[in-house]
C-alpha cells in the first residue's frame, strides 16, 4: 500500500509537466520520412489520402513574375503524396505544399522559419559551400536582442548585435558592421533566413574573416520591432509598410551607430565600420553611406533596390550624384555589389553600374546565377566578409 502512494504522488507530480507538453499528440506521425535527404537528392513526403492533388514549391524553383514555379507530387500508398528532387545543389532551402491550392507546411519536419508573413519549412544540402550555414565545433559569437532609444522615431526600437567569441573576457576592440535586410524582414531576418551568426562564426575560425561586431538593424520605422515582439502585439504582417522610402532610417542612421559605440567596444574610425544590405536593405546602405560619406570605409549591396520614386522629396534622395562624386572623392576602401541574372532588379542595377562609370566610381561587381532570394544573399555575405577590415 505505502509503494502504492508513493507511486500514485510521483504521478500526480509529474502530471502538471505532462499536461505542458502540448506535442504529445502529434507522436502519430513517426515514421513518414519528409525531408528524406539522400546527398544531394531530396525525396519530400505527404500524407493527405483526402487530397486531389499535392504541389511543392521551392526556393530553388525559378519564380515567374513574383508566382513560384510548383512541382506535382505522384499518390502513393495509404494516401502518401511523394515527390524526388535529384541533385540540388548543396544549400539551405525553403519549401512549403500546396494541398487543393491551400498553402501548408510538411508537419513532419520541425524546421521552420518566417518570411516577411510567410513561414516555411527549412531543408539542408550539406556540401562545402553550405557548410558554413551550419553550426560547426567552432568557438560562438554572442547574439543579443537590445532595444536603443530614438530621438528621431520617439521610440524604443529593437536590433540585433552580434559579438564575436570571447568578446565577453577581452578588453579589446572591433571594428563594426551594419547589416540591414529587405522590405520584408525586420532585425531577426539575418540571423534566421540568413544564417549569419554560423557564417560569421565558421569564417573567423577558418580566419578568413575578421573577428567584428555586427548590428542587424530593424529597417522599417512604422514599428518597433519583428511581428510579436513590440507593443503592436501578434498582428498579421504584410510585406509593404509604409515607411519604405519615407527616409526615416536613413535620417536616423546615426542614433544606431552611436547606440553600438556607446555600449560596445567597437572601433570609432571610419575603416572600421562597414554598412551593407540586401534588397531594401542595400538601397539604404546606399544612401547612408552616400549622405554620410565619411562614415563607412566599406559598403556592400546585395541585389539592391537603386533609384527612390520620382515623387520622393526627403533631401536624403537628392542630388545622389553629387554625393556620390564625394563619396568617391574620400577615398573608401571597397563598394561592393552583387545581383543575380534572373532578379528582377538585374535592369536597375545595371543602370546604376552605368552611372557609377560615368562618374569614375570604382566599385567591385559580382554577378551571380538565380534571382531575388536567400541562396544569393547568404553567397553574398559569405564572400563579403573576408574582403571587410584587411
Amino acid at each position: 500500500m505505502k509503494i502504492l502512494k508513493i507511486i500514485t504522488a510521483a504521478f500526480i507530480l509529474c502530471f502538471p509537466s505532462m499536461q505542458a507538453q502540448e506535442s504529445l499528440g502529434t507522436s502519430s506521425k513517426k515514421g513518414l520520412v519528409s525531408p528524406d535527404v539522400n546527398g544531394t537528392t531530396v525525396t519530400f513526403r505527404l500524407k493527405a489520402p483526402e487530397a486531389k492533388s499535392v504541389k511543392l514549391m521551392g526556393s530553388w524553383l525559378p519564380a515567374k513574375n513574383w508566382d513560384p514555379t510548383t512541382l506535382d507530387l505522384q499518390q502513393k500508398q495509404d494516401g502518401i503524396w511523394e515527390i524526388t528532387q535529384a541533385n540540388l545543389p548543396p544549400d539551405l532551402y525553403t519549401y512549403s505544399f500546396l494541398v487543393d491550392g491551400v498553402k501548408v507546411d510538411d508537419p513532419n519536419n520541425v524546421y521552420l522559419v518566417r518570411d516577411i508573413a510567410n513561414i516555411m519549412n527549412m531543408v539542408y544540402i550539406d556540401g562545402p559551400k553550405s557548410a558554413n550555414y551550419k553550426v560547426q565545433n567552432v568557438p560562438h559569437g554572442t547574439v543579443s536582442k537590445r532595444w536603443y532609444p530614438s530621438k528621431g522615431t520617439k521610440a524604443d526600437r529593437r536590433i540585433t548585435i552580434y559579438t564575436p567569441a570571447g568578446y565577453e573576457n577581452s578588453k579589446e576592440k572591433f571594428p563594426v558592421l551594419y547589416l540591414l535586410h529587405g522590405l520584408g524582414g525586420d532585425e531577426e531576418s539575418w540571423m534566421t533566413l540568413g544564417r549569419a551568426s554560423q557564417i560569421l562564426d565558421n569564417l573567423i575560425a577558418q580566419g578568413k574573416a575578421k573577428p567584428m561586431i555586427v548590428v542587424m538593424t530593424n529597417g522599417h520605422t512604422s514599428t518597433t520591432a519583428a511581428p510579436g515582439e513590440s507593443a503592436k502585439g501578434f498582428y498579421k504582417p504584410t510585406m509593404m509598410a509604409p515607411d519604405a522610402l519615407n527616409a526615416e532610417m536613413e535620417t536616423y542612421f546615426r542614433e544606431i551607430i552611436d547606440f553600438t559605440e556607446n555600449n560596445y567596444r567597437a572601433k570609432k574610425d571610419v575603416n572600421s565600420r562597414a554598412i551593407a544590405g540586401l534588397s531594401m536593405g542595400g538601397f539604404h546602405s546606399l544612401y547612408i553611406s552616400a549622405n554620410y560619406p565619411k562614415t563607412f570605409a566599406y559598403v556592400g549591396l546585395f541585389s539592391p533596390a537603386v533609384m527612390p520614386p520620382r515623387n520622393a522629396l526627403s533631401e536624403i534622395y537628392k542630388n545622389i550624384d553629387d554625393k556620390l562624386k564625394t563619396q568617391s572623392n574620400n577615398q573608401y576602401q571597397l563598394y561592393w555589389i552583387g545581383i543575380g541574372k534572373d532578379d528582377f532588379l538585374y535592369k536597375n542595377v545595371a543602370d546604376f553600374r552605368q552611372k557609377l562609370d560615368a562618374l569614375h566610381f570604382k566599385y567591385q561587381y559580382v554577378e551571380s546565377t538565380g534571382g531575388h532570394t536567400w541562396i544569393n544573399w547568404r553567397t553574398y555575405l559569405t564572400e563579403f566578409l573576408p574582403l571587410l577590415f584587411n
